[in-house]
């Protein structure tokens, strides 16, 4: 494993003037460059980015979701960047991001708007104005003629754009984009690791407040409070208990009443710090966890590091996929499955950055067959687990490939499940006086 510098590591989310902490100049810049790099080194002249997580990579605009495509942004080879918004979010970025020298009104030609407006009419008439849009800006900046990705595989946007003239590229600005984010800069690296303490004070808090009689949801509320009390954008997770730990339950929190005996398990997947997503579980037992229970974690935890300790650069992800459990590991006559890649989630490494799955992805389902080598600077989340007595345990690490193997980004101990003692709830004891004896 890979050991921090001394005084490496989370040093507060807030702003000061006399500590170095996240660079948000820096990693909005650092960004930029490394998709500018790669767009120049291709056949393209622009690309038309419309996918969310890409969108933020470029401009360090705060895309939450929304009802479609009404954001986009076009980046030339010259490096210049030009973004449409709704007419609300652009004027605010207009006067919050002076870093942004182009911010247009757009035209929402994908998604849910034009499929509402439940007319063909409506929809032609709404991605073909996305789309002149996009075509007026290129000729702005000159790059009309040249070659245009587009990140997303939509036909209606490709075709309306190529009705007015764009020469559009299947696919290579998907590439370029995917080539640019499968390694971190030091800022992202530190978001990561930011996110990851942030899930750990959440972690902190289920254990104060998961107990015998308590329901999941209350439990689970509990902890999105303490994430978005640090400053996390909370899309996604859940907590489960008992039965509901194995097979894994359908992502959902329940109110189901936790008992005596219970494992409780969970996922802080898609907690965000500045746009940076989390993928970081953890078991606890309600008091003394069973033999069975115990062998299970032990069993998790080392197919989790035997992976662990195969992660380097140079390696190949058919290399790393071969340290996950195999057919009996994965429980598959269980499940009646007859191939891996059915077992989508239960024991695999996936990229982490601006969203939940990024390159690379480590799993038996493609690996083998299709390996990529791994690289520094590559950050992923590696997931393990185990059944117990109709139960299940489940363990996971937030890391970052060195140069000498992984750098643990999670830091919750990890050698026995986290225990929630029961409290005693006995009547007290009166002291009784005793006569003296004659």
């Amino acid at each position: 494993m890979h050991e921090r510098d001394y005084m490496e590591g989370t040093r507060g989310t807030m702003a000061v003037d006399w500590e170095q902490r996240i660079d948000t100049e820096r990693l909005r810049r650092e960004r930029t460059e490394r998709a500018l790099e790669r767009l120049r080194d291709s056949e393209l002249g622009s690309m038309l980015l419309v996918n969310d997580p890409n969108v933020r990579y470029v401009t360090g605009l705060a895309m939450t979701g929304g009802s479609g495509a009404d954001h986009y942004t076009l980046l030339t080879e010259d490096g210049d960047v030009v973004h449409w918004d709704t007419a609300d979010h652009a004027t605010n970025q207009r006067f919050n991001c002076p870093w942004l020298d182009d911010v247009r009104y757009a035209c929402p030609g994908l998604g849910n708007v034009p499929r509402a407006s439940g007319s063909p009419s409506a929809r032609e008439f709404l991605v073909g104005t996305m789309a002149d849009t996009v075509r007026e800006a290129q000729r702005e900046y000159g790059v009309a003629s040249a070659p245009t990705g587009v990140d997303v595989g939509t036909r209606r946007l490709h075709d309306a754009l190529a009705e007015r003239g764009a020469d559009v590229r299947p696919g290579v600005a998907d590439e370029i984009m995917a080539d640019a984010r499968k390694t971190k800069t030091r800022d992202e690296v530190e978001c990561l690791r930011q996110v990851a303490a942030v899930c750990e004070a959440g972690f902190q808090r289920i254990v104060e407040e998961a107990r015998v009689g308590r329901r999941e949801s209350e439990v689970w509320g509990e902890a999105v409070r303490e994430l978005w009390r640090h400053g996390a954008m909370v899309q996604g997770g859940y907590l489960t208990s008992g039965p509901n730990t194995w097979p894994k339950h359908q992502a959902n929190t329940t109110d189901r009443t936790i008992r005596p005996g219970d494992l409780v398990y969970a996922d802080f997947y898609n907690v965000g710090y500045l746009g940076y997503r989390s993928c970081y579980y953890r078991t606890f037992s309600m008091g003394e966890p069973t033999e069975a229970q115990r062998e299970a974690y032990r069993r998790a935890v080392e197919d989790l590091y035997d992976v662990l300790e195969r992660i380097e650069p140079g390696v190949t992800t058919d290399e790393v996929a071969a340290a996950f459990p195999g057919r009996e590991g994965e429980r598959m006559d269980y499940y009646g499955a007859d191939e891996h890649w059915q077992m989508t989630t239960n024991h695999w490494a996936h990229g982490l950055g601006l969203q939940l799955y990024e390159v690379p992805l480590v799993w038996r389902g493609v690996s083998p067959e299709h390996p990529i080598e791994i690289e520094e600077g590559m950050t992923m989340a590696v997931e393990t687990q185990r059944p117990a007595d109709r139960q299940g345990v489940r363990v996971e690490e937030m890391v970052v490939v060195r140069e000498d193997g992984v750098e643990l980004l999670s830091r919750w101990p990890v050698e026995e499940i986290t225990r929630r003692r029961a409290r005693c709830r006995r009547r007290p004891c009166r002291r009784v006086r005793t006569r003296p004896s004659r």
